[in-house]
């Protein structure tokens, strides 16, 4: 009898030791695998109040070539991670591509959130209320035919934006360690983009080869474009489902009210985890340390975003008040002098026209855990505006969700740990300098099946 009870008990607290257990043992065994390289900012050599100065010097510019972080990476985000903006080394290359998507999102933020609401309106119109959804999942064909319409500059055709979904959801779930990568999603669209060229009223990179200006935009727009603003509406509209008194004063509040909620629910829950930089010269930190040339530095946001406020794990938007981006630890967007976002200006104007359009008509409820990295991407009850949910939905979506986390956090152990080990086989990052001396001319790093004919 007391051994049933004991077996009973053990079996209900599950859902609140083993996803963290498994977690704690995927770091050790990625560490393991990876080795640990890199110097983690903020810690012990470098401190908080030396992060930006550190994140901005001109010698913190290399992004892939000499760190072992870099292959696995590039495996995620294949096919063509060598010419994805992100992980290009600085030079001739990068300059154009950079300049290229500066171009082609400069867009004026009312157009933006016009833009984004357009297509809010067309996925909320598909949508069943009342219904449980995952947030995530709803925002991702709203994405696609958002920087389709920025790319393309003519409204996304269904089968178009079907191809985005797929690669996208394909990229982020991966990531995630809760799937394996499906190479052959990814070439639709490839494939796709190869056929729609000319179709593109922007001047694209001319240092790039035609497939490479397919992979270009593949990887900026399509991959992490839609796989960033899906993720950031999805936090935003946890954080309004989590704190109903918010969500209701937002649904008519002002930009500035509005820009508040975006920071502080990027504070807490920044799109980036780590950046690597790679260092091309000496850099000193203080008297008695100085990072060598080759040094690995790993940038922990959320380690950033923790520091300097009081409080820093409540949700409170009223802290913005008195602060601004400028003289807080708060770095969403990356910096100005060292690589920042491209969409530092159109993602969050966008994203305020996304979720005015969502509160327009619609309220969100939540019990579901949310963590920065979503992979339970987001569970969430949508009824329509002003509506509450019937008794014990929450209920039934909290105890769900814990007991699914049980079952994820093993399978993303065993995914992550294949596909860790299986990155550092395929070397894609270190195979492709050892190839050549000078990326700019050498072959091009390309897992494509081969299925969709060169032009």
């Amino acid at each position: 009898m007391i051994f049933r009870a004991a077996a009973a008990a053990g079996i209900l607290s599950l859902p609140y030791w083993l996803p963290r257990a498994v977690v704690a043992l995927r770091v050790r065994i990625f560490t393991a695998v990876n080795g640990r390289q890199g110097v983690p900012i903020p810690g012990d050599v470098v401190p908080v109040s030396r992060f930006r100065e550190v994140y901005s010097h001109p010698a913190a510019d290399g992004r892939s070539r000499g760190a072992a972080l870099s292959d696995l990476f590039w495996y995620w985000l294949a096919p063509g991670s060598h010419v994805h903006q992100e992980h290009l080394e600085p030079g001739e290359r990068y300059d154009e591509v950079a300049r290229t998507t500066r171009g082609i999102m400069s867009m004026p933020t009312a157009e933006a959130e016009e833009l984004a609401a357009r297509c809010v309106a067309r996925a909320v119109a598909r949508l069943r209320r009342p219904s449980t959804v995952r947030l995530r999942d709803l925002m991702m064909p709203v994405w696609a035919e958002f920087f389709y319409e920025v790319v393309f500059g003519e409204r996304c055709p269904p089968e178009a934006r079907d191809l985005i979904v797929a690669h996208a959801d394909d990229v982020v779930t991966s990531l995630k360690c809760c799937g394996l990568r499906h190479m052959r999603v990814r070439d639709r669209l490839t494939c796709y983009l190869l056929g729609a060229l000319d179709r593109v009223p922007h001047r694209l990179p001319s240092r790039l080869t035609r497939r490479e200006q397919a992979y270009y935009l593949q990887g900026a727009f399509f991959n992490t474009g839609v796989v960033q603003q899906a993720e950031a509406t999805a936090h935003l509209m946890m954080v309004l489902a989590a704190h109903p008194g918010v969500q209701a004063e937002l649904a008519e509040a002002d930009d500035r009210r509005f820009d508040h909620v975006i920071a502080e629910t990027m504070r807490l829950y920044p799109l980036f985890g780590v950046a690597h930089r790679i260092t091309s010269a000496d850099i000193e930190v203080d008297e008695a340390t100085t990072l060598p040339a080759g040094s690995v530095l790993c940038f922990n946001y959320p380690e950033f975003h923790r520091t300097g406020y009081a409080e820093p794990d409540r949700f409170d938007p009223g802290r913005w008040e008195a602060l601004t981006a400028r003289h807080a630890n708060h770095i969403p967007f990356g910096m100005a002098a060292n690589r920042p976002c491209p969409a530092w200006h159109l993602a969050p104007a966008a994203l305020r026209g996304a979720a005015r359009e969502l509160l327009r008509t619609l309220s969100f409820h939540t019990t579901a855990q949310h963590t920065r990295s979503l992979p339970n991407r987001g569970p969430c009850l949508v009824t329509a505006r002003g509506a509450r949910p019937r008794a014990g939905e929450l209920t039934w979506m909290r105890i769900k969700d814990r007991w699914e986390d049980v079952w994820r956090s093993p399978l993303q152990l065993v995914l992550g740990t294949y596909m860790v080990l299986d990155a550092r086989r395929k070397g894609l990052c270190r195979r492709y300098f050892a190839r050549t001396a000078d990326p700019v001319k050498g072959p091009a790093e390309n897992e494509a099946t081969g299925r969709c004919p060169r032009p």
